[in-house]
């Protein structure tokens, strides 16, 4: 990947840009991974039950699944709990906090950017108190 080095600050061009964000795309697209990431940003244990409560829509097969694949992808730690009943939490691994900043980045720039299409206020209610 070739990158160009201007005022000490490495910049990515064009193309070479394609392979990070199809593996950034990889490791957290779809419908469900990011809501995830989001929930468990603020640091804190959360169970299975209480994030599938928080997504609404969410079937408990794709919870699992992209539960897993953050796992697998190192985002997300998942710590088991030898009770009756069984109990599982969910936290941001290291590599999943860092993702945290670009995201806020991207939050920004939809931001500024939903206001102008029409179609926005059907992801959430700011959206909605903006109509």
């Amino acid at each position: 990947m070739s990158k160009k080095v201007i005022d000490n600050k490495e910049t990515y061009e064009g193309e070479n840009l394609l392979c990070p964000i199809r593996y950034t795309i990889d490791v957290v697209g779809g419908k469900w991974k990011l809501p995830i990431i989001c929930m468990l940003a603020s640091g804190q244990p959360t169970r299975y039950s209480s994030i599938k409560r928080k997504l609404t829509g969410v079937t408990n097969m794709m919870l699992s699944q992209s539960l897993k694949e953050l796992e697998t992808a190192g985002i997300v730690h998942r710590e088991q709990y030898n009770e009756v009943p069984p109990r599982v939490e969910y936290t941001l691994t290291d590599k999943g906090k860092s993702i945290l900043s670009p995201l806020v980045k991207l939050a920004e720039w939809g931001a500024g950017h939903m206001q102008e299409e029409k179609t926005c206020a059907a992801f959430c209610d700011t959206c909605q108190s903006m109509k």
